[in-house]
């Protein structure tokens, strides 16, 4: 079976054991990230805070609110600031789940198939509406989410 997993960005690196200095030079640069997404949302300080904390914990992050209240500007924001990728996708009850992992498509020139990427391999995903689309849509953007990787055409 095949790995497929969401790209990680290369600037982004883990380690078991940190400097005496990591720690300071990670909160600095935590109060830099936030600073900048204050530029971008103004008057949601805890919701910035909180949208770092899910960045910094590997997680992932529920916004709910009414339309307008800048939830892809955040995601968007958040991205950019992080220097990483993003998508939003607007589930509809027609998606498939290739229309979140992407499909493979056969090449007459390379006389090969291609994967095409979707949506969820971006760095940054707003998934919007996700209760409007199908159990097996949800399931696949969950297992993506949960298991850092996807299984297209019976290869996971």
């Amino acid at each position: 079976m095949t790995a497929v997993t969401p790209p990680r960005p290369s600037h982004i690196v883990e380690s078991k054991r940190m400097a005496p200095e990591t720690p300071v030079a990670t909160a600095q640069r935590a109060a830099e990230l936030e600073n900048s997404l204050r530029r971008v949302i103004r008057g949601k300080d805890d919701v910035l805070r909180m949208a770092l904390v899910c960045i910094f914990a590997k997680g992932h992050l529920l916004i709910e609110g009414v339309p307008g209240v800048g939830k892809t500007t955040l995601g968007q924001a958040l991205a950019r600031a992080i220097d990483c990728s993003f998508q939003r996708v607007q589930f509809t009850s027609d998606m498939l789940p290739s229309d979140v992992l992407g499909i493979s498509i056969y090449s007459a020139i390379e006389q090969k198939f291609e994967f095409k990427r979707g949506p969820v391999f971006a760095n940054v995903l707003l998934a919007d509406e996700i209760n409007r689309t199908t159990p097996k849509t949800q399931s696949a953007l969950l297992e993506a989410m949960n298991e850092g990787q996807v299984t297209i055409d019976a290869h996971v």
